[in-house]
């Protein structure tokens, strides 16, 4: 894949802006490609071979940039040494906060997991408790992974953030150990610490490696124990005034018994989409083993029950009524969302969205289809069960890089 050209010095910048704008391309393609050499950087880039010497030179002095290899068994010297980013220059942490755990991932500067920790918070566990419980897996895994203090932290966490602040919005609803936990680390590290909504870190994760990497605007519908949304238009991820953008629990929809209102999503899409309601539409339909499904507790973080039915229904025959007439309410918040944004893609996430599949997103693309003449297509994720906490790493990793990657003219 070939890069846009670098900014000459001469033409667009001055000699200090013009080395920046260089050095950034230059590790970007390092970043997206893994390691050249000079050659390949000079082909790439459009640049001169003296400033391609130049700023392999300034990388390196920074410790950004290192010799790595040489290319080809046969080539020797300078021209066929493969130069790559140092990814132990800086090390993140990305943590996955739910009601009754925390994931720690800890990750190098190219997005690499090195080590990975799970904690579990039991219900009747002080906000404290699980505070130090949380914090403690935070450094068994920086321990694990040979590393000291992170360069950046980037957590993710149901319930919405303050674009404006990046702290909580509305709390009352959420564990009061997550804004808690979050509050240590930014205390405690001295680092830059992110917190985003967890479902625009899963959308994060399926634009970098999962179904919506040839798509810069797109939606990602999360399904599991509750339901949500995430926006993504022209590449940048829109969070709303609030950072409510996406609350779809809450849109009103035919075929509930009530409306929602602001003081409960009850009535609204989640009534129809969410586990419990997946639960009671599977027992209506006969569908096997969904008499002893128990609704889910709201944020429990063990495999639900509506997933096994989902998946168990897109694997078997017997499933398919009832996965048609899930995927019949699905369309009704899709064809919503498609009516006001018209997105193009709508990505299937969350436990209910990984365990239906393809089978469960083809079914709402046909539902879709006929109750929206803007045509969309709706795609089953692919990152799995780890989207939310390679979300965070990645955020932790764009925000590292952004600092790291801008060396002084």
């Amino acid at each position: 894949m070939h890069a846009p050209r670098a900014a000459t010095a001469g033409r667009t910048a001055s000699p200090s802006t013009a080395r920046l704008i260089n050095d950034r391309l230059a590790l970007q393609l390092l970043q997206s490609e893994g390691p050249l050499t000079a050659n390949q950087l000079k082909t790439m880039t459009g640049l001169s071979r003296p400033t391609v010497a130049d700023l392999v030179d300034r990388l390196q002095e920074a410790g950004l940039v290192s010799v790595v290899g040489e290319s080809g068994a046969r080539r020797r010297g300078p021209n066929a040494r493969l130069y790559g980013i140092v990814a132990d220059r800086a090390h993140l942490v990305g943590l996955d906060l739910r009601t009754h755990s925390a994931t720690v991932a800890v990750a190098d500067l190219l997005g690499r997991v090195r080590a990975e920790r799970t904690v579990p918070i039991r219900p009747d566990d002080a906000p404290e408790e699980a505070v130090e419980r949380s914090l403690a897996a935070v450094h068994t895994a920086l321990d694990a992974a040979g590393a000291g203090t992170p360069h950046t932290v980037a957590v993710g966490a149901p319930g919405l953030v303050d674009p404006a602040t990046g702290r909580f919005g509305d709390t009352g609803w959420i564990p009061s150990w997550h804004a808690t936990l979050v509050t240590a680390l930014r205390e405690r590290t001295a680092v830059p610490v992110l917190l985003e909504n967890e479902v625009n870190l899963a959308a994060i994760a399926e634009q970098r490696d999962g179904a919506a990497r040839d798509r810069d605007t797109f939606v990602l519908l999360w399904l599991g124990h509750g339901t949500g949304a995430a926006v993504v238009l022209e590449g940048k991820l829109r969070r709303g005034a609030s950072g409510g953008t996406g609350e779809i629990g809450f849109l009103p929809v035919p075929g509930t018994a009530a409306l929602p209102s602001a003081d409960g999503c009850d009535g609204g899409f989640h009534s129809l989409a969410g586990s419990a309601a997946i639960c009671a539409l599977a027992a209506e339909h006969g569908f096997p083993g969904a008499a002893g499904a128990a609704p889910d507790r709201p944020g429990a973080d063990d495999a639900p029950p509506a997933e096994h039915l989902v998946r168990a229904a897109a694997e078997s025959d017997a499933g398919a009524a009832f996965l048609d007439a899930l995927a019949a309410r699905i369309a009704l918040g899709v064809a919503a969302v498609c009516a006001v944004l018209d997105p193009g893609c709508v990505v299937l996430g969350g436990e209910i969205g990984r365990g239906g599949g393809d089978a469960l997103a083809g079914r709402v693309d046909g539902h879709l289809a006929r109750l929206s003449p803007l045509r969309t297509d709706v795609r089953a994720g692919t990152v799995g069960g780890r989207a939310v906490l390679r979300g965070a790493v990645l955020a932790a990793r764009d925000a590292a890089q952004a600092e790291l990657f801008a060396p002084a003219g």
